[in-house]
């Protein structure tokens, strides 16, 4: 059985590096360690989930690959089953934001042992990369893929120094920006597009918590508006 991976799980898979062992937390299917073996890009792979549910689909799904002896699955609370030495790189895909920073906090100790880290957190964006900032992990690879009318951002990091990010580039990507990625600009026109739909759904209305939400989303339609026009000029 050879595995077809979503244009999402494709895009995680191949920001890792050919020879490295790999970690896949919260692995589900497990169809992530399992291309990556059959396509001889990792020597061996460990399956990690918390839940026993999809952690038995990913041993029914190693088992039909013929790949048992080359990916280990082990039930696991995000990396605290990982063994020192056991994976060069770890993949954290799929997750809320709040529950990706989670767990590199709770074991920043391996974390940092790793030579890179996948992570495609699926909510809460800006407070991720804000915490890669200050606990220094650099960025070296960012990419955003869009599935299904859901937009994917993954980044491929590395422990390194603590360093600042502007707000644009905490809430849509400091190398997305850069790229002047399409798929961020069609992320950053069908945002103001809902933001621009709010405002006008709240003139005429008054209170101090509409006067604050009002601000916000001019402020954040304003950032928009100049990031997509920079763009364009730049396309002329």
């Amino acid at each position: 059985m050879m595995a077809e991976l979503s244009e999402r799980l494709r895009a995680v898979a191949d920001l890792v590096d050919d020879g490295m062992a790999v970690a896949d937390i919260g692995t589900d299917h497990g169809y992530i360690p399992i291309a990556l073996v059959q396509e001889g890009r990792c020597p061996e792979a460990v399956a990690m989930d918390i839940n026993v549910g999809p952690l038995e689909r990913a041993r029914e799904h190693i088992l039909a690959a013929g790949l048992s002896e080359k990916i280990t699955t082990r039930r696991s609370d995000g990396m605290r089953a990982l063994e020192p030495g056991e994976a060069d790189c770890v993949i954290i895909a799929g997750m809320g934001g709040a529950l990706t920073i989670k767990i590199l906090e709770e074991s920043s100790a391996t974390a940092r042992t790793m030579k890179v880290l996948i992570l495609q957190p699926q909510s809460e964006l800006y407070k991720v990369r804000e915490y890669l900032a200050e606990h220094g992990y650099e960025v070296l690879v960012e990419d955003m893929v869009l599935e299904e009318g859901k937009f994917y951002p993954i980044m491929k990091v590395c422990p390194g120094s603590p360093y600042t990010l502007t707000k644009e580039e905490a809430y849509y990507g400091k190398g997305l920006l850069a790229q002047k990625h399409p798929v961020l600009r069609s992320f950053l026109k069908r945002e103001l597009e809902m933001k621009q739909k709010v405002l006008r759904e709240l003139d005429g209305k008054s209170g101090d918590h509409i006067c604050r939400r009002r601000e916000t989303l001019q402020e954040e339609t304003a950032c928009v508006e100049r990031i997509l026009g920079q763009w364009e000029s730049g396309r002329k």
